[in-house]
């Protein structure tokens, strides 16, 4: 048997049959653009708490605190009208760790969408092989020496995968929901770091400013001591009288460090949010005594404007978005699989390849089909359960959302309050103490009374300056439950996720900034 006898029997058997009887293959292909979507469609439940007139209504408590019923503005914290604290934030927003974390997880989720784009349609293949070979004979029944050929190898193919029920659709729309799901998290993390800068800035300032006036205090009481001293060697007062008032100031010395400590911290977690060292922050932010007053009362809304705007609720909603796709790929894995596919290539001698002996070429449909479906029907009941617990989170997160903004409000009203009795209070200490340390000093009044005199202004005067504090935390506090600040920050995550990894291509859809939906019954 010669060589060239061989390996075209071996290689080039009738490859040309008959091309007619295989267009019956048509209707097949053409009945496949017959495509359906299995599982539910995502909807808002009647039922869910975000419909309910609790959340739609005006937010609880707006009424009783310094607030307005305007909407929220994008840069809240532009409302105190600091230009330290602007800077602080925008420097925060390009440097912070937190958000370029966040830019990165979101650079991924872009890619997790293109990558469930990318599923099914067309998809190809080449290769190209040569090799020198000696094969057995007998493997091909045949008690003789083969001879050593040079084989080559070349082919195309190409498939198309139909979407016949839907699960590569339904899985787009599950990467598509998680990915406003992760951008709403980046949302999230923007305006807790603007939060944080605003509270540590406020935090630097009021600490300053109580360790300013327990200064002031301080140097007040110790003229009170000095007098005691003078009205003593004078023959008009008492050791007793000088002992005590030495007491009162080194009570309020000791406070001193405290003050001190507060603000060392406040400025080291401000450098921390901009990833700073402390001493390399802005000379404003150290110098800081006087805390940031807004400019106008604080714009609320009403709840609808809350749960739209707030990033955790669209979180959790995207997040049963996507847990509603995915009973549909669970559905959908029970039905078969559909490829059709079509090659062409040549194999043989390398000195026949190309020749109507060694040309070969196919097409035609797979149906790929796994049985039993048990356990993908336990998948859907997995996946139905999972989408039921998504609701319940999402009702959770919307409650939540709303007790935050209904608490903060009332601590805000509250402290508000409190720090106005105090400015009041402080007025007649003030007062009664000047008068009392006069007649004092005149020898109408013991020196009990001007040292009780002289501890109550101190004292009331810390108390206003804390006071002030905590309000200037509670309005922070309140803009963050408000959920605003994240708007137009597309881009400076993109930006900051492309220092560490480059983002694909943003596929997705943004999510209506609505509130959310169950599985259709």
């Amino acid at each position: 048997m010669t060589r060239r006898s061989f390996w075209r029997r071996r290689l080039s058997p009738n490859v040309w049959p008959n091309v007619w009887p295989n267009l019956a293959l048509a209707p097949l292909t053409l009945a496949l653009g017959a495509c359906i979507t299995l599982g539910p469609n995502y909807h808002v439940p009647q039922e869910a708490v975000v419909n309910s007139p609790l959340a739609q209504g005006p937010i609880d408590g707006a009424d009783r605190a310094p607030v307005s019923q305007l909407g929220v503005p994008a840069n809240w914290w532009q409302l105190y009208d600091d230009p330290t604290l602007n800077e602080l934030v925008q420097e925060a927003l390009k440097s912070n760790t937190d958000l370029r974390v966040a830019a990165a997880n979101l650079a991924r989720s872009r890619a997790a969408v293109d990558i469930a784009n990318a599923q099914g349609g067309f998809s190809g293949a080449a290769h190209a092989t040569a090799e020198r070979a000696q094969v057995s004979g007998e493997q091909y029944l045949l008690f003789e020496k083969v001879p050593v050929a040079t084989l080559g190898d070349l082919g195309v193919n190409i498939s198309y995968e139909f979407d016949l029920f839907g699960k590569l659709r339904r899985g787009v729309e599950a990467a598509r929901a998680d990915d406003a799901a992760v951008e709403a998290a980046a949302d999230l993390a923007r305006i807790t770091v603007v939060a944080n800068v605003a509270q540590a800035y406020v935090e630097s300032c009021s600490a300053a400013e109580e360790l300013e006036i327990a200064q002031e205090s301080l140097k007040l009481q110790n003229e009170r001591v000095a007098l005691t001293k003078r009205l003593r060697d004078a023959g008009r007062g008492n050791q007793p009288d000088v002992t005590r008032g030495q007491t009162q100031a080194n009570t309020i010395a000791a406070d001193i460090p405290r003050f001190e400590g507060r603000r060392r911290v406040a400025q080291y977690q401000l450098a921390m949010l901009l990833a700073r060292a402390p001493k390399d922050l802005p000379p404003a932010a150290l110098a800081c005594k006087r805390l940031p007053r807004l400019k106008q009362p604080i714009p609320v809304g009403d709840g609808a404007a809350l749960l739209k705007r707030r990033p955790d609720v669209r979180e959790a909603e995207r997040q049963l978005a996507a847990s509603t796709a995915r009973i549909g790929v669970a559905i959908a894995e029970m039905y078969p699989d559909v490829t059709f596919g079509a090659g062409v290539g040549t194999i043989g001698l390398t000195s026949d390849l190309f020749t109507p002996a060694t040309n070969a070429w196919s097409f035609g449909p797979l149906i790929s089909w796994t049985f039993p479906v048990n356990g993908q029907r336990d998948r859907v009941r997995a996946a139905e359960a999972a989408t039921g617990g998504a609701l319940a989170h999402f009702d959770g997160v919307v409650l939540n959302a709303l007790r935050e903004t209904q608490s903060s409000l009332a601590t805000y009203a509250a402290d508000d309050q409190r720090a106005d009795a105090l400015r009041t209070a402080y007025t007649s200490a003030q007062q009664s103490a000047d008068e009392t340390h006069r007649l004092y000093a005149a020898g109408r009044e013991p020196f009990l009374s001007d040292l009780d005199a002289t501890r109550t202004l101190t004292s009331v005067h810390a108390q206003v300056a804390a006071a002030e504090g905590e309000v200037a935390l509670d309005q922070v506090r309140l803009f963050l439950a408000l959920g605003g600040g994240w708007e137009g920050n597309q881009q400076t995550l993109q930006q900051q996720g492309a220092q560490g990894t480059q983002p694909a291509s943003a596929t997705s859809a943004a999510p209506a900034a609505t509130a959310a939906t169950a599985p259709a019954n």
